[in-house]
């Protein structure tokens, strides 16, 4: 880990926000977005939704409005669109209070986001680093972040989550940081 920060130095804002809307709304979307995906993938199929929208992340209203076809023509398979209409909805009923997330722990945030459809713990964790800033999230499930670890630490094969848990130990309390180090170790390294 020690090689990674100084190779890459301090990160600026926009290294540690990686494209991520400032919002607690347009970060979910982003997240649901971005699963399963490329980090460049996502950030093509994430522009291609906002220009549905002005440019704008959509209220949950916009795009509980917008035809789930014009969602599917921007790259969006149709479960991503019923995970962003559930998202959507479960906001716009008040089912999920997005402004008291940052009260609650860790657990409890998983809990509440875990609970919408189509949101899993990787979203949860995104949500919490990029969104919240909470200082000691990893996010085990970020396939980028085991493949970084595989090649800073020049294992063999891809470290599954619990091997990945005993690593990362030295970097508590500081985990998401380390995410985010890790994140950058892929940013230019060859495919």
């Amino acid at each position: 880990m020690r090689a990674l920060v100084e190779q890459h130095g301090a990160l600026s804002i926009a290294q540690r926000r990686r494209g991520r809307p400032r919002d607690a709304y347009g970060t979910l979307i982003r997240s649901i977005v971005g699963q399963q995906l490329s980090t460049k993938a996502a950030a093509t199929i994430y522009a291609r939704v906002l220009e549905l929208f002005g440019g704008n992340v959509p209220t949950p209203a916009q795009l509980i409005a917008v035809p789930p076809d014009d969602l599917r023509a921007a790259g969006l398979s149709r479960a991503k669109v019923a995970y962003l209409r559930d998202l959507a909805e479960r906001v716009e009923d008040g089912d999920l209070d997005l402004d008291h997330l940052a009260e609650l722990s860790d657990a409890q945030v998983s809990e509440q986001l875990t609970a919408i459809k189509g949101i899993g713990q990787w979203s949860a964790d995104m949500f919490m680093i990029f969104h919240l800033g909470r200082p000691d999230v990893l996010a085990v499930g970020d396939l980028g972040i085991r493949r970084a670890v595989e090649r800073a630490y020049g294992l063999k094969k891809i470290p599954d989550a619990k091997r990945l848990t005993r690593i990362a130990e030295p970097w508590r309390p500081y985990r998401s940081l380390a995410c985010l180090y890790l994140w950058a170790s892929l940013d230019n390294a060859p495919a």
